[in-house]
């Protein structure tokens, strides 16, 4: 997929990824998203706990950095 060049496309593309993620997620039991120890490449954490630094906490870091920048970017 091209990379986004407008707010719009932006927003759709970051729209079809979560879409995506929150499919694999879905088709996952309990078992696979909770105990430790089942994916390897999570190291000693979960895969629900993965799935929250990597889906909604980077949501919340990135929409407070993508405000601070607009915020100094306005400032000028």
């Amino acid at each position: 997929m091209p990379r986004p060049t407008t707010k719009a496309d932006l927003i759709q593309a970051a729209n079809e990824q979560f879409a995506k993620l929150w499919t694999l997620i879905g088709e996952m039991s309990d078992e696979e998203r909770f105990a430790k120890g089942v994916f390897d490449w999570t190291g000693t954490t979960t895969l629900g706990s993965y799935c929250v630094s990597a889906t909604s906490s980077h949501y919340n870091w990135a929409f407070k950095d993508i405000k601070k920048a607009l915020k100094k970017y306005r400032a000028r």
